[in-house]
């Protein structure tokens, strides 16, 4: 059965981008830092040759990706990246893009990007439905805070990166006001990161 998962490079303190986040810098002042496992060793991801990791990071990004029938994300997250130039990095999963408006001309690539207009609980429907058994991937903190507030999260890999940031985007902003009660399945320290799972409960 499908889950949705939070896939995302934090900071400590929550961040997973630094301030003034744009086109030129997607991951905003000091934010490289948080993605930088992914470039720190010797071993070429099978999903894509740009990701450089270490054994021990290789075998959790690319677990993680051959689980991954579907993503879903965030129209401003699209929009900074410039849709991925219509590839996203997870080659040829689909992605579903939470919007109001569909853009003119997305740029065309070997990903299929599909818009959705009415609410993340449709964004999640129509993620399950292309993803069958494997997992749907939330990648952005807009989408990741909406699912936790309508409890539609399943599970959350964060991959922590050793900084403090100070500011940002957080991540867990605007989540509603209900506890959510998690456990911890899996803890993993890489290169310059520590990835840890868990499991929500309620």
């Amino acid at each position: 059965m499908s889950k949705v998962i939070l896939n995302i490079s934090m900071s400590l303190d929550g961040f997973i981008a630094g301030s003034n986040d744009n086109q030129k810098q997607p991951l905003g002042e000091k934010g490289d830092i948080l993605q930088a496992w992914m470039f720190s060793g010797e071993e070429t991801s099978q999903t894509n040759s740009f990701f450089k990791l270490s054994s021990i990071d290789k075998n959790v990004f690319d677990s993680a990706a051959e689980k991954t029938g579907a993503m879903i994300v965030g129209r401003r997250t699209y929009d900074i990246v410039n849709g991925w130039g219509g590839s996203h990095p997870l080659e040829r999963v689909p992605v579903f893009v939470l919007t109001h408006r569909i853009p003119k001309d997305p740029p065309e690539g070997t990903t299929p990007f599909t818009f959705i207009t009415d609410g993340v609980d449709q964004a999640v429907k129509q993620a399950k439905e292309v993803a069958g058994s494997k997992d749907v991937s939330v990648g952005t903190a807009s989408v990741a805070q909406q699912c936790i507030e309508l409890g539609l999260l399943d599970g959350l890999d964060l991959h922590i990166a050793p900084v403090l940031l100070g500011r940002g985007v957080r991540l867990f902003d605007h989540i509603g006001q209900e506890t959510v009660a998690l456990k911890s399945t899996e803890v993993i320290e890489g290169t310059g990161v520590i990835h840890v799972k868990y499991g929500v409960l309620s």
